[in-house]
C-alpha cells in the first residue's frame, strides 16, 4: 500500500487545457525518441529544432546558447542549449526548470526516460501555466540543456557564460535514472536546508516521495546531475525529480516510449507542476539557511524537523528505555534472564539473515554468471529477488522466535531490537543526521512497551496504531535499498527485514503456531525466486548486453577485436573466438566508464585503410622552465569522439579550442590515469589543444580516435545483434577505434 500510494493510479482521460496532461506530455516524448539523439548525431539536431519550435509554438521567443566547454573531468564539447523566458510581473530571483535533451551515447539509447520524460513534463507544464494566464511574480526560465551525459557541460555553459544565470534563484530538474517507479526529490544545497525543505512542504504536492537519508546517501555516490553544477558553480540551489526503478533500462537501447512508465510521467507532472507555481511567486532571493532540518514523507503527506531535534529526541528514548525497564523489572513484568535470551535470538536472527542475502547473492552471481553482464547491477527479475529474499528473511525471523511455551514473552524479547535501533539511531545522531527519522519508530515502540509495563495488558487496537510509522516509514527501504544500490546489498534488506520485525514483536511476538507462519513465507520466497530463476535468461525487451570494439594501431600497424563483456555470446565469438585472450594491454590508456570497466577480452583482426587524423604543430617554443605547444588534431575521417592521453608527465595550463576547464567538482575523473581530455566532436570541428610541458621533458602524447559506426562502416560486415541482444551502455562501443602517437624529443 505505500508504494501504491506513492504514484498516481487512475488513467486520466479528457483532461482540460488547464490542467496538466500526461498523455500531452506523452506526445512530446513519442516525437523526441525516434532515434537516438546523442550529440553529433543527427537525431540530436532534429530533436534541438523540435524544441526550439516547441516552444515557439507555447508563444515564447526561444534561443540557442551555443559554445565550448572543458569540464574538470576533462570532457570537450561544443554544447547548444535552448532556453526561453516567460517574464513575471516583479524584479525578483528567476526560477529556472531544467531537463537535458541529449541521450546516452555508445548504447543507442533513445533517452526516453533519460531525459524526453523531464523535457516533456517541462513543456506541458509550462503550456499550462500559459494556458492560465496567471503571471507569477518571478520570471520562469526554460533550459534544455546539452551534453549532460557526457560531462553536464551544457549546463556549465549556461551557467559560467549565460547572462541569465545570475537571476536564478532556485532549480527545479527532472531527471531519471530508470524506466518506472516513483518521482523521489533529491535535494541539492549548499548549506542549510531547512529553507529549501520548508518552500518543498509548502508547495503541498498530493504525493511527495523523499527523506534526508536519500540525500545523504545520495552525496556518498559517484553521481551528478546538471543541478550539481548550478550549486557548486553558480551557488544556486535547487530539487531534483528522479526515478530510478527498472534501474536495468537506464542508459541503453530499452529506453524506449514503450517502456517509460506513464504513471511515473505522471508523478513526474504531479511534482512539478505545483513546486513550480508555488516558486514562481516565492522570494527566491535568499534559500540558503545554517539550519538543516530533518525530513520524510508519508502517503500523501510530508513531514520535517530541525536537526536540533535529533539529539533531544534520542535522549528522550534513551533515557524512556532505561526508565522503562527499570520500573518493568521492579514490577518482574520483564526479566534479566529472558531480556538476554532475546538479545542473543535477535542478533542470531541478524547474522542469519543478513548471511542470507550475502551469501545467497554470491551464490547466484556463481549459478547465473549472465548476470554479470547488467553493470548496472539491477537484473530483470530483481524485483522477484527483493521479494522472494525479504520473504524467506520474515520466515527465519519467525521459526527464530517460535515456542512451545503457551505464554509468549514478545515484551522481553522486544528490548533487544529496541536496543539495536537505538544504537542505529546514536550512529545517525553522530554522522548521519539525515537518518534521524529512525527515532520515530522506536519512540512508538516504547508507548508500547510503557502501556504494557505500567497495565501488564497487551492492546492490540493500540498496538495496531503504533506499529504504524515503523510500517510506513521503514518498510519501503527495503524494496528502495536494492533499486537504487544495486543487487549487491541484498544483505542491507533482509537486515532491515529483520529489524522492522524487531519493532514489531508486540504484535508478531503473540502469535500462535508461528510455524505456519514460516512455512508460508518459506514458501512465497521460494516463489519467487522460482519465478526469478523462469526469467533468468535474455528475452526481446529484456536483452543481453554485448559490446565489439575494432581497435587499430597505426604505429605497430596491428589491428585488434575487444570487448568488455565478461560472458562471450555467439555474436562476440563470431570475432574473439572459443578462446581469446587477456585484454590487459589495451587498458593501459583506459577510457573513462561510470563503473570503470575496461576490455575483458581480444584477438587479432585484419588492418584496415583508417586513416589517422592529421597532427599540426602550431607551436612549439621554449618560455623559461617550460615549452609550449599548440597542436592541431584534424581528423581525416567522420569521428565523434578523440581521447588524449600523456604518456609522460601532466602537461599544465591547458586549453582547448580556446576555453579551460571549468571546475564544478564533476564525478566523470580523468580515470585516474594519464587522460588529458576527451573531445565529443560535432560539425567537424578539429581539436585545438593547447598546454606547456617543463623544458626537460619529452612530449609523449597518445591519441585514440573513435567513430560510433562499426556496424555501418563500409569496410566491415558485422553480424547484427539477436532480438535478444543489445549494446552496453557506459562504455565506447560498436566503434571504430584508431591508436597512434605524437612524440618529441625533450629540448636541452
Amino acid at each position: 500500500m505505500t508504494f501504491y500510494a506513492m504514484v498516481p493510479q487512475s488513467e486520466e482521460k479528457n483532461v482540460p487545457l488547464n490542467e496538466f496532461s500526461t498523455q500531452r506530455a506523452l506526445a512530446h516524448v513519442k516525437n523526441i525518441t525516434q532515434k537516438p539523439h546523442y550529440i553529433g548525431s543527427t537525431g540530436h539536431t532534429e530533436v534541438a529544432n523540435y524544441l526550439f519550435n516547441e516552444l515557439k509554438n507555447l508563444g515564447l521567443t526561444p534561443q540557442f546558447q551555443e559554445g565550448f566547454t572543458l569540464s574538470d573531468g576533462g570532457i570537450l564539447v561544443n554544447s547548444k542549449n535552448i532556453l526561453a523566458r516567460v517574464k513575471g510581473n516583479e524584479n525578483g530571483k528567476a526560477l529556472l526548470l531544467l531537463s537535458h535533451y541529449d541521450s546516452a551515447p555508445h548504447s543507442k539509447s533513445l533517452g526516453a526516460s533519460d531525459d524526453a520524460s523531464g523535457i516533456a513534463a517541462i513543456l506541458e507544464s509550462v503550456r499550462t501555466h500559459l494556458h492560465n494566464k496567471q503571471q507569477a511574480k518571478n520570471d520562469i526560465i526554460i533550459l534544455f540543456s546539452d551534453a549532460e551525459e557526457i560531462g553536464l557541460n551544457g549546463a556549465a555553459l549556461f551557467v559560467s557564460k549565460h547572462p541569465w544565470a545570475k537571476d536564478v534563484g532556485a532549480v527545479i530538474n527532472l531527471e531519471a535514472r530508470g524506466s518506472s517507479g516513483p518521482g523521489y526529490m533529491l535535494m541539492e544545497t549548499n548549506e542549510g536546508n531547512a529553507k529549501m525543505v520548508d518552500a518543498f512542504s509548502k508547495s503541498n504536492l498530493s504525493r511527495p516521495n523523499s527523506n534526508s537519508l536519500m540525500y545523504s546517501i545520495y552525496k556518498m555516490l559517484p553521481n551528478d546531475t546538471d543541478l550539481t553544477v548550478f550549486r557548486t558553480l553558480g551557488k544556486i540551489q535547487g530539487f531534483n525529480f528522479a526515478f530510478i526503478d527498472n534501474h536495468f533500462n537506464y542508459h541503453t537501447a530499452q529506453d524506449s516510449y514503450q517502456n517509460l512508465d506513464k504513471k511515473t510521467l505522471a508523478h513526474q507532472g504531479a511534482n512539478l507542476y505545483p513546486l513550480m507555481n508555488y516558486l514562481a511567486n516565492a522570494d527566491l532571493s535568499n534559500l540558503n539557511s545554517t539550519e538543516d532540518k530533518v525530513y520524510f514523507s508519508v502517503p500523501f503527506g510530508f513531514i520535517s524537523y530541525s536537526f536540533d531535534w535529533i539529539m533531544p529526541m534520542l535522549i528522550v528514548a534513551l533515557s524512556l528505555t532505561f526508565i522503562l525497564i527499570f520500573i518493568g523489572i521492579s514490577k518482574r513484568v520483564l526479566h534479566p534472564a529472558e531480556m538476554g535470551k532475546g538479545m542473543i535470538t535477535f542478533l542470531l536472527t541478524l547474522i542469519i539473515t543478513g548471511g542470507l542475502g550475502f551469501l545467497g547473492w554470491k551464490l547466484l552471481l556463481e549459478l547465473y554468471p549472465q548476470y554479470s553482464d547488467i553493470q548496472h547491477g539491477f537484473t530483470y527479475n530483481g524485483h522477484d529477488y527483493i521479494y522472494g529474499f525479504a520473504s524467506i528473511a520474515l520466515a527465519f525471523c519467525f521459526i527464530m522466535y517460535h515456542s512451545k511455551e503457551s505464554k509468549p514473552k514478545e515484551y522481553n524479547q522486544f528490548i533487544a531490537p529496541l536496543i539495536l535501533w537505538l544504537l542505529i539511531n546514536i550512529g545517525a545522531a553522530l554522522y548521519l543526521k539525515g537518518a534521524g527519522f529512525f527515532i520515530i519508530p522506536v519512540l512508538s515502540g516504547l508507548i508500547m512497551l510503557g502501556y504494557f509495563i505500567i497495565t501488564q495488558k497487551s492492546n492490540s487496537i493500540l498496538n495496531f496504531i503504533l506499529v504504524l510509522p515503523t510500517l510506513i516509514i521503514l518498510v519501503p527501504f527495503v524494496e528502495m535499498f536494492p533499486i537504487g544500490l544495486g543487487l549487491k546489498i541484498l544483505f542491507v534488506s533482509t537486515i532491515f527485514v529483520t529489524l522492522i520485525f524487531g519493532l514489531l514483536l508486540p504484535i508478531f511476538g503473540s502469535f500462535q503456531n508461528k510455524k505456519v507462519y514460516f512455512f508460508l513465507f518459506l514458501v512465497l520466497g521460494l516463489c519467487f525466486l522460482g519465478k526469478a530463476h523462469y526469467n533468468s535468461n535474455y528475452s526481446e525487451n529484456k536483452a543481453k548486453p554485448n559490446s565489439l570494439i575494432y581497435i587499430q594501431n597505426t604505429d605497430e600497424r596491428k589491428a585488434y577485436w575487444a570487448t568488455y563483456d565478461k560472458n562471450l555470446d555467439e555474436c562476440t565469438k563470431g570475432y574473439l573466438g572459443e578462446k581469446p585472450t587477456d585484454a590487459k594491454k589495451l587498458n593501459s590508456n583506459k577510457m573513462y566508464s561510470k563503473y570503470q570497466a575496461g576490455f575483458t577480452f581480444m584477438t587479432n583482426a585484419p588492418f584496415k585503410s583508417l586513416p589517422k587524423s592529421t597532427v599540426n604543430f602550431v607551436k612549439d617554443s621554449i618560455v623559461g622552465n617550460y615549452r609550449n605547444f599548440i597542436i592541431d588534431i584534424v581528423p581525416n575521417r567522420k569521428l565523434n569522439r578523440i581521447d588524449v592521453f600523456s604518456n609522460g608527465g601532466k602537461p599544465q595550463q591547458v586549453r582547448a579550442n580556446n576555453v579551460q576547464n571549468i571546475e564544478f567538482k564533476s564525478n566523470i575523473e580523468n580515470a585516474k590515469n594519464n587522460k588529458i581530455l576527451t573531445y565529443y566532436i560535432t560539425d567537424t570541428i578539429p581539436l585545438k589543444l593547447q598546454f606547456r610541458i617543463p623544458v626537460k621533458e619529452k612530449l609523449d602524447l597518445s591519441i585514440k580516435e573513435s567513430s560510433f559506426d562499426l556496424l555501418e562502416h563500409p569496410q566491415f560486415s558485422i553480424t547484427k545483434r539477436k532480438s535478444w541482444m543489445m549494446p552496453t551502455p557506459f562504455v565506447l562501443n560498436d566503434a571504430i577505434v584508431v591508436e597512434h602517437r605524437v612524440f618529441r624529443n625533450a629540448k636541452n
